[in-house]
């Protein structure tokens, strides 16, 4: 910088830049006092911002879960709304997820679809309101004291198939023409298994309180036939009066095993959607009271007395008049969430089984697996049809032990499966007898040659089909479809057989054929997702109930084991 040699101007730039230098001096002091503020202000500036910035972030992301959880909303209304507009245009109650199907599947599920038809529109056209149809002289009988036992059989199944003009046709004789108000013995143990059980399924299924107030009023009108001193119930009852008796035939008037064994997947059922406890307690004393002489080999005779509950000197036998009180141990098991409520059904259940495996002998020469009947010491090398529910029930039930008990009961189903199939192929029309009989070094033969429509076998390969993926019981279904469609179809109808061998018919089309044998045989070719067994257990007489939570209990779904699905060759 130049400096001036005059001594004023130096002397006024020195005081200039005094000045400037205070100055300075001043501003960097008020700098400093305002840099604080400055950086307080942008300190909040930026808090504020982030504040909001973060807020926004937030609401974003609510709003995501907020979009995600209706659109999941969304879909599953959109399902179920699906799964309602199936019963108008004949789709199942199937979900919108399933993966595509095996065209025969679908073909062969159609053409049982279509025997449903051919059965239902018979029944409509000459026996419609009575209990059950005779195709060969095309008119109707009351055998259930006109209850429609037909009707009310058939409706869940029209509603699984989808046959939505028949169920809203039988749906509006149930509200205006079904009446219980009738002078009747009936069988407390079939108008249970039917009506009840019948009902209820249509309720669950379609959510039209009419059926439950139906099976309301039939359930009241059985009520009496448990007031006895120990609560095992009489099994003939009068709908008016109330009158409660035991079958005369019945040895010394005692109540049959089954037919006292076999109404509590109903009346809990019933207890459950109505709120009113009673039915529930009725059914649930008859298991305690039996629970007292229960056998370390769970197996009772088929009578029990009704006035001290004491087993009385009879047959044990997994067929006729035994059979489905052992099935509902296991399956009130299910019913109930298998929580500890209902251990001591599973308990029972068990050591039921260990009784069962005492029972179980294979054949000679061909190593056929049957169950055996019993009386005091004695075995009789007998198998009712009746018993071949058992392999399903086996297989349903294998499940709730560790792995190797299930291993063993698992394929203990399978070879008794195989034995039921058997039983259908070894006559000439490829339908089974009633009974078969098993002497040494000649396999089985036909005792009673009848043949009824039943559906035992079926079911247990519809629990074997599900529950192992094994395509082979797939194949055994179809085979004895057919040979209900070569046999058992006339125009009017379907028809039992007089003679398996040689394929006389008889007049009568059960009730449970629509009720059973159509309706396992359609679930067997349709996808696990129509009436999933973790979500619905079947009565008897094949009639689905939701299983729902009880007494209160957090509803969760009972664990059902599948396994992985295979290809199996058909044995023979």
């Amino acid at each position: 910088m130049k400096v001036s040699k005059d001594p004023m101007i130096n002397q006024n730039n020195a005081t200039e830049s005094m000045k400037m230098a205070i100055a300075s001096s001043e501003a960097m002091r008020n700098a400093r006092k305002r840099r604080p503020r400055r950086l307080a202000l942008l300190f909040i500036v930026f808090v504020s911002v982030s504040f909001v910035v973060w807020d926004r972030m937030n609401l974003s992301r609510e709003h995501e879960v907020e979009i995600y959880k209706l659109n999941e909303e969304v879909l599953r209304l959109e399902q179920m709304l699906e799964e309602l507009k199936g019963v108008g245009n004949g789709k199942s109650l199937k979900t919108l997820k399933d993966a595509p199907e095996n065209p025969v599947d679908v073909e062969r599920r159609q053409k049982v679809k279509e025997a449903m038809i051919h059965a239902w529109s018979s029944y409509e056209k000459y026996a419609w309101g009575k209990d059950e149809l005779q195709p060969q002289t095309k008119d109707g009988t009351d055998s259930f004291g006109g209850l429609g036992a037909t009707m009310i059989d058939s409706l869940d199944t029209l509603y699984i198939m989808g046959l939505d003009e028949q169920f809203q046709k039988a749906r509006e004789w149930v509200a205006s023409s079904l009446d219980f108000d009738k002078d009747y013995d009936a069988s407390m143990f079939e108008t249970t298994i039917r009506v009840v059980g019948g009902l209820l399924s249509t309720y669950d299924l379609s959510g039209d309180k009419i059926f439950l107030e139906k099976a309301k009023d039939i359930a009241d009108r059985l009520l009496p036939a448990w007031n006895t001193p120990t609560g095992i119930p009489y099994n003939i009852i009068n709908l008016r009066s109330g009158s409660a008796h035991n079958p005369s035939w019945a040895a010394g008037g005692d109540s049959i095993l089954a037919d006292s064994g076999t109404e509590q997947l109903e009346f809990i059922a019933l207890s459950q959607r109505t709120g009113d406890p009673k039915y529930q307690q009725k059914v649930e004393k008859v298991i305690t009271e039996l629970n007292k002489n229960f056998p370390e080999d769970g197996l009772l005779p088929i009578y029990i007395n009704p006035d001290n509950g004491n087993p009385s000197y009879s047959t044990t036998t997994f067929g006729a008049m035994g059979d489905s009180f052992y099935e509902y141990l296991l399956k009130v098991w299910v019913q109930g969430n298998k929580t500890s409520e209902v251990k001591l059904y599973r308990e029972m259940w068990e050591k039921s089984m260990k009784g069962l495996l005492s029972l179980v002998k294979k054949s000679t020469p061909s190593s056929f697996t049957y169950l055996r009947e019993k009386n005091g010491n004695n075995f009789i090398d007998k198998m009712d049809e009746l018993a071949c529910f058992a392999p399903g029930m086996l297989a349903l039930g294998a499940s709730g032990y560790g792995p190797e008990e299930e291993k063993k009961f698992l394929s203990l189903a399978e070879e008794l499966a195989w034995t039921c199939y058997n039983f259908y192929q070894s006559t000439p029309t490829k339908l089974a007898g009633e009974n078969y009989f098993f002497n040494a070094g000649q396999d089985m033969y036909v005792g009673t040659s009848w043949n009824i429509l039943r559906p035992e076998t079926v079911e247990s390969l519809f629990y074997l089909w599900r529950l192992t993926g094994n395509k082979t019981y797939q194949e055994w279904g179809w085979n004895i479809f057919q040979a209900f469609e070569k046999n058992s179809r006339v125009e009017s109808g379907y028809v039992g057989l007089k003679d398996v061998n040689t394929g006389a018919k008889d007049n009568k089309m059960q009730s449970f054929f629509l009720a059973e044998t159509l309706k396992y045989l359609y679930l067997l070719f349709s996808p696990s997702s129509v009436i999933p067994l973790d979500e619905w257990v079947f009565n008897t007489e094949a009639h689905p109930l939701k299983i729902v939570a009880r007494n209160g209990q957090q509803e969760r779904k009972p664990a059902v084991t599948l396994r992985q699905r295979r290809f199996g060759g058909i044995k023979g």
